[in-house]
C-alpha cells in the first residue's frame, strides 16, 4: 500500500511539473547591463509582461534595498521596462523579482552595483600593474640623475683641487 502511495505521489508531481514548466521557462526578466557602478542606471525589462494587463512590479533586494519600482513603460523588443538609479546604492549584488500586472511571475535577475571606476575594492584594474612600473621607472630615473649629479661634482671638485 506504501509503495502505492508514492508512487501515485510521484506521478502526481510529474504531472503538475509538466504543466507548469513551460510558463516558468517563459518568465523572463532581464537587467542591462549586469554591473554598474554605483550611480549608474540600469534597465530592468521582464519580457513576458502584456502592458494590456496592467502595470509590472520590480520588487528590488539587496544589501541595503527592498524596494518596488513600478513600470507603465512597453520595452522596445516586448514586456515592460523600467530605469532604476543607483545613487546610494551599497556595493553588492542585487536580485530583481518581477511580477506582471495580471498576477504571474516574471522571473527574476542580478545585477551588481560597484565602485564608481569599475574596480572592485582591493582589486586591480584593467592596467595590470602599468602604473607600478611607470612609477618605478620614474624612481631609477631620478636615483640615475641624482647619481650623475653627484659624480660630476666630484669630479670638479678633484679637478680644484689638483689645477
Amino acid at each position: 500500500m506504501k509503495a502505492k502511495t508514492v508512487l501515485v505521489s510521484a506521478a502526481v508531481g510529474v504531472g503538475l511539473g509538466t504543466l507548469l514548466l513551460p510558463g516558468a521557462a517563459w518568465a523572463q526578466t532581464i537587467v542591462s547591463p549586469a554591473s554598474t557602478p554605483v550611480g549608474g542606471t540600469v534597465v530592468l525589462t521582464a519580457t513576458t509582461c502584456n502592458p494590456k494587463s496592467g502595470d509590472a512590479i520590480f520588487r528590488v533586494t539587496g544589501p541595503d534595498r527592498d524596494i518596488n519600482v513600478r513600470s507603465t513603460t512597453a520595452a522596445a523588443g516586448g514586456g515592460l521596462s523600467a530605469e532604476l538609479f543607483t545613487a546610494g546604492f551599497t556595493l553588492g549584488t542585487y536580485t530583481v523579482t518581477a511580477t506582471c500586472g495580471d498576477g504571474s511571475a516574471a522571473g527574476t535577475a542580478t545585477f551588481t552595483v560597484t565602485p564608481i571606476g569599475g574596480a572592485q575594492a582591493g582589486g586591480r584594474t584593467d592596467g595590470g600593474g602599468a602604473g607600478s612600473v611607470a612609477a618605478g621607472v620614474a624612481l631609477l630615473g631620478s636615483a640615475a640623475g641624482g647619481a650623475l649629479i653627484l659624480a660630476r661634482r666630484r669630479r670638479h671638485a678633484t679637478m680644484a683641487a689638483t689645477g
